[in-house]
């Protein structure tokens, strides 16, 4: 699956006492789970960063690494098979033995970012150059972080070293102030309301996600986009 936050089948085959948990942020009801099963599910991280720059045109700003993995770890031949298709159309497909850590390092930035950036209009470059911005998006990223650890994540890198990497995108605007400047529906639930529902379901607190998450949804809601 390729989708930007916490996916519907996070929990299948993840082992820990939350195994098997459906998150109703993204999944209410356990919808998806029942109808398209996550025995059938490959993980993907996406990198590359595009913009909408009319219906059907999509400018590529950066990136082709889309990173691959088995939601139980092992180096499958559908895996494999599938990263293989994927190099030979030009891009960057590593098979991943721990996709749910590499799915964390990209929802740091988003979970961050993105509500910050729909919240003030703002660039990805311009929010880590604000003091402000960029002391509000660490604090995100920490509770995340403490999240992350207590089932079982790794976190390869600082959060520094992360909010660095985002600023060093550009004047790139997130995916979720495009979808406000255009009316659409925003991801809200799979990169802000799900990793709160992790910190209920771990007993960790999350003001700060609770803050901007309840301004963001607000947003949205005024707009017509949730």
């Amino acid at each position: 699956t390729m989708q930007n936050g916490v996916p519907w089948w996070y929990f299948h085959k993840a082992g820990g006492a939350l195994e098997g948990t459906r998150l109703g942020a993204v999944d209410p009801g356990g919808e998806i789970w029942q109808r398209i099963r996550p025995e059938r599910v490959i993980g993907s991280v996406v990198y590359p960063a595009v913009e909408v720059d009319a219906p059907g045109l999509i400018r590529h700003v950066e990136g082709t690494r889309f990173s691959l993995g088995e939601p139980s770890g092992e180096k499958s031949e559908r895996a494999t098979a599938l990263a293989r298709e994927m190099v030979k159309a030009g891009l960057q497909a590593p098979v991943r033995e721990d996709i749910r850590s590499e799915i964390w390092v990209k929802l740091w930035g988003n979970l961050s970012f993105n509500p910050i950036s729909a919240l003030t209009g703002s660039t990805l470059a311009a929010i880590v150059a604000d003091e402000g911005t960029r002391a509000v998006a660490r604090a995100l990223m920490l509770e995340a972080q403490a999240i992350g650890e207590r089932i079982g994540v790794r976190f390869p890198v600082s959060v520094d070293r992360r909010i660095k990497g985002a600023g060093d995108v550009g004047e790139h605007k997130t995916s979720m102030l495009q979808d406000l400047e255009r009316g659409r529906p925003m991801e809200i639930d799979a990169l802000v309301t799900a990793v709160q529902e992790l910190g209920r379901l771990t007993g960790q607190p999350t003001p700060t996600i609770d803050s901007v998450l309840a301004l963001v949804r607000r947003l949205a809601i005024e707009r017509g986009c949730y």
